[in-house]
């Protein structure tokens, strides 16, 4: 069984279609790139394959199940599939770096020791933990990238989308981040302009490209 399926999707905003008959599929441990200009539509897929954006024609199946009103899509957006938003700012509100990675958790039902655990693990993965006390409105573009897909991981999603992840990082945090993201098992679909992360994040082998 597939991670994910879209067969002839169609996505339509202000009476226009952003993509038509659109079909793929995401398998374990792959990860789909999605490439493009700037408005192309990339973003866009990323949300209506989690019911952000409502789809018009077509099927998208999670893990086999078919996805079609709000009520499926909820469930998916608990932490089985994690997203990170082109805007990093857009997701975190926590009064504190610590709080916000430890939100999901806490909302999945753990307590606040187990939550607040994995919280500091996570930005200890990230090597962020120096962040750990401080306001998330005090942040940059960079520090609120790894602080949300900390968040995101905390919640040990299956599958990971991300969009425009090397957003507002310097060269040195996407080479952390390209290995971060090199170490992960998960399967992933990446929204991305940067041809050199796409390159080097690529294993010719087992991922696939979209180009819109």
């Amino acid at each position: 069984m597939n991670i994910l399926d879209v067969n002839q999707l169609q996505v339509i905003r202000n009476e226009q279609a952003i993509f038509t008959d659109l079909s793929f599929c995401l398998q374990d441990r792959q990860r789909l790139f999605l490439q493009g200009d700037i408005g192309s539509g990339k973003s866009t897929l990323l949300h209506s394959l989690l019911g952000f954006v409502p789809h018009a024609q077509g099927e998208i199946r999670w893990f086999g199940q078919l996805c079609r009103q709000e009520r499926d899509f909820v469930p998916l957006r608990g932490g089985r599939v994690g997203i990170c938003f082109q805007h990093s700012a857009d997701q975190l509100f926590g009064p504190t770096v610590l709080d916000d990675v430890a939100f999901g958790p806490l909302n999945q039902g753990l307590n606040k020791n187990q939550a607040y655990d994995i919280a500091l693990r996570q930005l200890e993965r990230l090597d962020i933990t120096r962040l750990k006390d401080r306001s998330v409105n005090t942040l940059s573009g960079g520090e609120q990238n790894f602080t949300a897909l900390a968040g995101v991981l905390s919640m040990q999603p299956q599958v990971l989308l991300l969009d425009e992840p090397t957003n507002g990082l310097d060269a040195k945090n996407i080479a952390k981040l390209t290995a971060l993201l090199r170490e992960l098992s998960l399967p992933m679909i990446i929204a991305s302009h940067d041809q050199v992360f796409i390159s080097t994040l690529t294993d010719p082998n087992r991922d696939l490209s979209l180009q819109f």
